[in-house]
Formats: C-alpha cells, sequence, structure tokens
C-alpha cells in the first residue's frame, strides 16, 4: 500500500519553532512504530528568518562574522542535531523537512540523502536549470555553484531537518561563513540563474510531485504556498573564499 505524506506550507517561521514541529512528529512516528496509534508522515515546506545554523561537524572558525555584524544585519546562530557543518537559512529559501519512516524498505542513510538531491535535481529540471552532484559532499550544484543544501537527523530510522533550496535568496548573507566547510566554491538560487523573479509556487508544485514519486508516497497537499515572489532582495553573487575543501560527514549542511 501507498504511503500517504502530507505536505504543509508553514510560510515564515523560526527555527526552533519548526525543530519543535518536526520532533512532534517524529515522536508521533515512533510511537505508531511501537504499536502507538497510525501517525501521518509530513513534508514541512517553509522559509526561516535570517539564521545561521551549526551541525554536529559544525567549526565555530566557519561564522566569519563576530556578533555584532550578525546583530546589525538581524541573523541569529542556532546549534542543531543535523548532520554537517555551518550554513545559512533566510527569506527567499525554500526549506523542505521531510518526517519520514523509512522502516522496513528503505533502512540507508546514503540513499536517502541521495533521493533527496535526486528530488532537488529533477525539480530544477522543471525550471530548465541543468543541476547535479559535486564531489564536494552532499547538496546539489548549478551553473558551476551551490543551488541547495542537506542536512539531516534520523533515530530509529525516522528523519528531520532535510534540505534548503535557495529560490530568491538574498546570497550577500552567505558570506559571513564558510558555507558547508566549502572555500574554494560560491552559492547560487534560481532566480539568479533564470534571471527572473521565481515564486515559490513555482517551485514547490515539480518538488511535491517529483517527492512523492521518489519515495514513493501519496502526496496530499494541504495548505500551499501564495503566488507571489519570495520576500527576498535581488540576488547577487559570492565570491569563493579561498583555502581548502574541508568534507564533513554523512548529511552534510
Amino acid at each position: 500500500m501507498t504511503r500517504r505524506c502530507e505536505v504543509e506550507w508553514l510560510g515564515r517561521i523560526g527555527y526552533r519553532e519548526a525543530v519543535v514541529l518536526q520532533e512532534d512528529c517524529a515522536r508521533a512516528l515512533k510511537t505508531a512504530q511501537d504499536g502507538g496509534p497510525p501517525a501521518t508522515e509530513r513534508l514541512f515546506l517553509l522559509e526561516h528568518p535570517p539564521v545561521i545554523t551549526l551541525g554536529r561537524n559544525a567549526d565555530a572558525a566557519d561564522v566569519l562574522a563576530d556578533a555584532p555584524t550578525l546583530q546589525a544585519r538581524g541573523v541569529t546562530v542556532e546549534k542543531t542535531n543535523r548532520g554537517g557543518q555551518v550554513t545559512y537559512h533566510g527569506p527567499g529559501q525554500l526549506v523542505g523537512y521531510p518526517i519520514l519512516d523509512l522502516h522496513p524498505d528503505r533502512r540507508d542513510v546514503g540513499r536517502y540523502l541521495r533521493d533527496l538531491e535526486e528530488v532537488l535535481v529533477r525539480t530544477l529540471g522543471h525550471l530548465g536549470i541543468e543541476a547535479g552532484r559535486q564531489a564536494e559532499g552532499t547538496g546539489v550544484w548549478a551553473g558551476g555553484s551551490k543551488i541547495a543544501a542537506l542536512g539531516v537527523h534520523l533515530s530509529r530510522w525516522v528523519t528531520t531537518h532535510g534540505f534548503a533550496l535557495n529560490v530568491a535568496t538574498d546570497l550577500t548573507h552567505f558570506d559571513l561563513i564558510v558555507p558547508c566547510g566549502i572555500r574554494t566554491r560560491g552559492v547560487t538560487s534560481i532566480a539568479r540563474l533564470l534571471g527572473r523573479p521565481v515564486t515559490f509556487a513555482e517551485v514547490v508544485a515539480p518538488l511535491v510531485a517529483e517527492f512523492g514519486a521518489r519515495f514513493g508516497r501519496e502526496m496530499v497537499v494541504g495548505i500551499e504556498p501564495p503566488t507571489v515572489d519570495p520576500p527576498a532582495v535581488e540576488p547577487a553573487a559570492v565570491t569563493a573564499q579561498s583555502g581548502p575543501v574541508l568534507r564533513s560527514a554523512t548529511g552534510v549542511a
């Protein structure tokens, strides 16, 4: 039987608030594993206010800005239990948090990450963007730059955290960090590559379809994203910083 996965558009939501929602849903799925009431798998789609998150393998030195600079730019910093290093979330970036039970047939962390990447690659293809993977660890790349980051957490094969896809993100915020520990490459966005405004709605539609196809889920869409441009400034280029490429463990940012 095909499992159902409910898609929920949360709009702009604080990072900690989103973590609580994920943990509540993950707890329900694990309770169901133990014979409790059936629980629903979900795909939360949202954007965050400006925030830098530090994964389990984060190096504090990869946050390049001091506290006063971050405060002046309205950027907070949060530690998280996802895999990976340092990344940035903010307006104009589509964040996806799948809360799935990979038991019993998909109990493979590597496969899960590759499947998430493939969903993003195929989604970008619908928009006319050729994307793929690079040797610099987990994530999705387009036009020679990183366009999506992944960082996941699994407990008893129930997933939390997920991916961040730059739709119309203010890319200058990435100069506050060494994104995912990679010093030799830049970041980009859908709007930058297409050279036009892009709505969340036109990204979410193919993403949900590709997610359902890849994971074998019947996607049940609740509240959909508005068909307006994400509230972000004009995308800007980010200059790659010099230095060695650093790799991180499975589930990198």
